[in-house]
């Protein structure tokens, strides 16, 4: 019985019939709930505390090995869970230094304008957009999948000029694409994925910063679902602003976002906030930051520096590669076929003839409580993504992947084509 109609009841009750509201109530609820209810019932709020909430909360313990959130090891939810401190504190300034720091060696920079947007990876997507890119400007944008898509569609509500080159899932540009482009349509900005999760490619970067140089454009990177997982130099190869996420090869929860910009990009205020306010945040006072998100990031960083940047990409390649192997060895076919251009931490499962992904997906995490899920925007209905990335990164959870494909495959319909 909804808990509203049981209030009504009891309070008709009690009043029609001048019986006590204990005994109005139904067998069944526990005691505290109950005299939360008794209060609600006498008090002046129309709308009873949500009866879902009286309740404790319940989270069950997964295998999280889709493209992320990846799974946050005990070490990171311990700094999360740590005493609360003020965002404007002393010691909360030396940590937000940590983060720095960390940030700048993630992304091979020594740009000063280095900071952890209070956010997912999109909010540093917006927050670059927003900061580099007037209504009526150019901007050129490269779509192999749902990220360039994206990208795409906040620039148009900027009011930008918006100008697309476009692969279908899985494909990339190449440096003479991407130069005819830039010619063509002058733009100010050029945005490419690093890694496209929705396809499983990462994409090849060298050159491309120089061409941006020549053409007097920007270089805008996405690298939320590869940093960490496959090299990246954002000095070396002239990137001008980069971002990511905390949650993928990172392991920390949501709600961080590492982002960069050079000294060539002069940042706008429209409508967001302007490079002085985005650095005065970041030592001054602009909002409150998720001060446990800040603590989380800090030490997922700490980690990261502690096993070596070159370290945790030879160990994503290799657990990539050991996966893949084991993959073609049930019959499965990978979707991205140049062996050079797969993202290390996001691979990408051909759907296999006759089966349904959606019940392949639904199968794995019933009985092996593991999530792989399906394809992004346009890869949707062509792929199953599998993630294995920093904390989740070894060849025995790559094993799990391979004993619940291969389970799912005997168990799910398979229809005859």
């Amino acid at each position: 019985m909804k808990t509203r109609s049981v209030l009504r009841r009891c309070a008709f009750l009690a009043h029609r019939q001048h019986l006590a509201l204990d005994s109005a109530l139904p067998s069944g609820i526990a005691p505290g709930a109950a005299a939360r209810l008794r209060r609600c019932a006498s008090s002046s709020v129309s709308i009873p505390p949500p009866r879902c909430l009286l309740g404790p909360l319940e989270a069950p313990l997964r295998y999280m090995f889709g493209p992320g959130p990846s799974n946050v090891p005990p070490r990171i939810l311990a700094a999360g869970g740590r005493p609360i401190i003020g965002h404007m504190h002393e010691e909360m300034f030396e940590i937000m230094d940590d983060i720095k720091q960390g940030i700048q060696y993630a992304f091979q920079t020594q740009n000063n304008m280095t900071i952890a947007a209070s956010g997912s990876g999109h909010t540093a997507m917006e927050c670059a957009l927003f900061n580099c890119v007037e209504p009526g400007e150019p901007v050129l944008v490269a779509i192999n999948g749902i990220w360039g898509e994206r990208v795409a569609e906040i620039a148009r509500r900027i009011g930008a000029d918006v100008k697309t080159l476009v692969k279908t899932p899985g494909g990339y540009f190449t440096n003479e694409e991407i130069e005819q482009a830039l010619a063509k349509h002058k733009p100010v900005l050029f945005f490419l994925t690093h890694g496209e999760s929705s396809a499983g490619l990462v994409h090849p970067m060298d050159g491309i910063g120089d061409l941006c140089r020549k053409h007097n454009c920007l270089f805008l990177v996405d690298s939320v679902a590869s940093l960490g997982g496959a090299s990246l130099f954002m000095d070396k190869q002239n990137i001008d602003i980069l971002y990511t996420g905390s949650q993928k090869a990172l392991n920390g929860p949501p709600g961080t976002a590492p982002v960069s910009f050079n000294d060539r990009v002069h940042v706008v205020n429209y409508p967001v906030v302007s490079k002085s306010e985005l650095l005065g945040c970041w030592g001054g006072y602009h909002h409150t930051g998720p001060v446990s998100g800040f603590f989380a990031l800090r030490e997922s960083l700490a980690i990261l520096a502690e096993m070596g940047l070159e370290n945790s990409w030879k160990l994503h390649k290799e657990v990539a590669e050991y996966l893949h192997e084991g993959l073609e060895g049930l019959g499965l076919k990978l979707f991205v076929q140049d062996k050079n251009l797969r993202l290390p931490c996001v691979t990408t499962i051909a759907i296999p003839v006759g089966y349904n992904w959606r019940e392949i997906t639904q199968y794995v995490m019933k009985h092996h409580r593991m999530e792989i899920t399906g394809g992004l925007g346009p890869s949707v209905g062509m792929v199953l993504r599998v993630g294995l990335m920093g904390y989740n990164c070894s060849k025995t959870n790559a094993d799990k992947v391979l004993v619940a494909l291969g389970d799912a495959l005997k168990h799910c319909h398979k229809s005859k084509v």
